[in-house]
């Protein structure tokens, strides 16, 4: 095989900013030198709804139970105002200092140091990285509960309810590693958008199913007991359960709509007209008013459905056993969506060590070179040897330290409450001060920096039921069983 220097012919290469200075018309190229981005608000919004929505949607009626109706509602309402909110500052602060105009800013990492920088940098860095990489092992997690429930779902139908139907975890997330380990290959986020598309049509499906089924149970009469304030203490819970339960309810509808972790790397697949910022604040509001809607219809009817009883998720803890054919189809989709939402999550992680290593390595032939391949079916597809090795070993590590930890699920509601509050709330409200230049102790900077603090609180006690749920979860676990607390 022939190979030639990404340094001039690299696609991917340009997207770590070093293969272009001067944008060349004899190439497909945007002002910047970087390939020409082709992105909309519909692509964007589909890579939104494929990060926002997944299967912890089918969760929110058990956070509904722990607050209700009241409560549960309100803070569902409340979040998704502050979400978009947040994300139309940080949409704003893609270019700087101008929003229109100025330079681009690739990654959230450039944003915070174009507008805030020191430390504040490698703050939002540590966050933004962690919370990626929790997400990524925790969806392996995810996917593989989903298609073990698919196993159990056939053996309850077969063998009756009670039945023990105790299936490995561990061959499913194999497969699903081995199923990442390909689709890595997709040199950036540029590329994602079929993907996307797919995932976003596989959590419509879920989450409709899930509604559809709780819509039956309730038209069917088989309601549970709810009431304004949630789970009854001495009934239902013990007093500490419910305090715990509570923060760690209003932390998982918090970080339920969090997607500031990919906003920017998502608003820099974006073609420059109509400008980036307007047409990313149209796919946030696309994205959260589609999620909203689905997350109250699965939260408020799967509440009326199961009352105070809710499970954890609909599917994978068997709130329904029939259609079983209808379940399997559920739980198959939940995990090709996130088959789709870890290459979301994972490509930032990728592009960010990829362009560290052009960066300090540019003579180095194995990190620098690509090999023309001619794939059946698609063309002709450039192949990395650094991108191959780096990126797949990054994938088997997840999966097996998805493996070894399988009640992770649980740590990765720690990492979602310490990266939740400085990236979907801190960063984008101080760099919007900074850019638009607020008067300190004005009326507008007060009310900022009361929703900054309020949400801290948020965070800090979501943070503290997340530990109390950890520490049930290991006390609980049982190895090669999907079930949990």
């Amino acid at each position: 095989m022939k190979s030639f220097n990404t340094e001039e012919h690299n696609p991917s290469t340009a997207e770590s900013g070093d293969a272009y200075t001067v944008s060349d018309p004899t190439k497909n190229v945007d002002e910047d030198g970087r390939e020409k981005r082709t992105g909309t608000w519909l692509t964007a919004s589909a890579h939104i709804i494929t990060a926002v929505i997944g299967s912890g949607v089918l969760s929110l009626a058990w956070a509904i139970a722990q607050l209700g109706w009241i409560a549960g509602t309100t803070i569902l309402l409340i979040f998704s105002f502050i979400t978009y909110f947040t994300s139309t500052m940080l949409a704003d602060c893609y270019r700087a200092p101008d929003p229109v105009t100025g330079k681009r800013n690739y990654t959230y990492m450039d944003v915070v140091r174009s507008y805030l920088g020191g430390r504040k940098v490698q703050l939002c860095g540590v966050a933004q990285y962690g919370n990626l990489i929790g997400v990524t092992v925790g969806y392996t997690i995810t996917a593989s509960i989903s298609l073990v429930a698919v196993g159990k779902s056939n053996c309850f139908h077969d063998k009756g309810h009670g039945a023990d139907c105790t299936i490995s975890n561990y061959p499913y997330m194999a497969v699903f590693g081995i199923i990442q380990v390909i689709l890595s290959q997709i040199p950036n986020f540029h590329k994602l958008s079929f993907l996307s598309i797919m995932a976003a049509v596989m959590s419509f499906t879920y989450a409709t199913i899930g509604i559809g089924l709780a819509i039956a149970t309730v038209a069917g009469g088989k309601v549970g007991k709810t009431s304004m304030t949630g789970t009854a203490v001495g009934v239902d819970v013990t007093a500490a359960q419910k305090i715990w339960r509570s923060f760690q309810a209003v932390g998982d509808i918090a970080f339920a709509y969090a997607y500031a972790t990919v906003l920017i790397e998502i608003q820099d697949t974006l073609r420059s007209s109509p400008a980036e910022n307007k047409a990313m604040k149209r796919a946030s509001l696309v994205g959260v008013s589609t999620t909203t809607f689905f997350y109250i219809l699965c939260g408020c009817i799967g509440y009326a459905a199961f009352g105070n009883k809710a499970p954890g998720d609909f599917l994978t803890d068997f709130g329904f056993f029939e259609p079983f054919w209808l379940i399997d189809f559920a739980n198959a989709c939940i995990a090709v969506h996130l088959i789709g939402a870890y290459q979301v999550f994972a490509q930032p992680i990728f592009q960010f060590v990829e362009k560290k290593c052009n960066r300090n390595y540019p003579d180095n032939k194995f990190i620098t070179s690509e090999y023309p391949v001619n794939v059946p079916f698609l063309g002709k597809f450039n192949i990395s040897l650094f991108r191959l090795v780096w990126r797949s070993a990054y994938v088997v590590i997840t999966t097996v330290v998805a493996m070894i930890f399988p009640f992770f699920n649980a740590i990765l509601g720690l990492i979602g409450a310490a990266s939740f509050w400085p990236l979907t709330v801190y960063f984008p409200v101080e760099m919007h001060i900074a850019q638009t230049k607020i008067k300190k102790y004005s009326a507008r900077w007060i009310a900022l920096k009361m929703m900054c603090y309020v949400c801290l609180i948020v965070s800090l006690l979501a943070a503290a039921g997340s530990i109390a749920g950890l520490i049930s979860s290991v006390k609980t676990y049982k190895p090669f069983r999907t079930s949990h607390e």
